[in-house]
């Protein structure tokens, strides 16, 4: 990544974004730093009931900003998610154990209240570093 990137904002487009004045990820120095991601697409809550299929689709979300940022997959060293009910963290780790292989980057998983959308079952954060 070149310095250039530096400071640079990525934006998907998302309603929250706009709504809530923040980019989808900042690229600072040789990290890519992405905002929390839910199943939103195109203003709608995807995968309404299946915290696994929104935890993938979040991640592909924040993935796509990586990529954006100039980094991979394989440049992840954390994810951060949050759940709204006890149950999912299983299937929520199934999902991210999936998406990162052989990667293994550090993980945080919290339960909350709640998110912004009553639909949301996760959001997923996650931070990227070139080595």
């Amino acid at each position: 990544m070149s310095m250039e990137n530096a400071g640079m904002r990525v934006f998907s487009g998302g309603i929250w974004e706009e709504k809530y004045g923040y980019a989808r990820a900042v690229v600072a120095g040789n990290r890519v730093i992405v905002s929390g991601c839910t199943s939103t697409l195109d203003g709608e809550v995807r995968h309404v009931g299946d915290p696994y299929r929104q935890a993938l689709t979040a991640m592909e979300i924040a993935l796509e900003a990586v990529a954006k940022g100039g980094l991979s997959r394989d440049d992840v060293v954390m994810v951060r998610y949050y759940v709204v009910e006890q149950r999912h963290f299983d299937l929520v780790g199934k999902a991210i154990a999936e998406v990162f292989g052989t990667v293994r980057p550090a993980c945080t998983g919290v339960r909350v209240a709640g998110l912004v959308d009553p639909r949301m079952l996760v959001e997923i954060e996650i931070e990227a570093q070139r080595a």
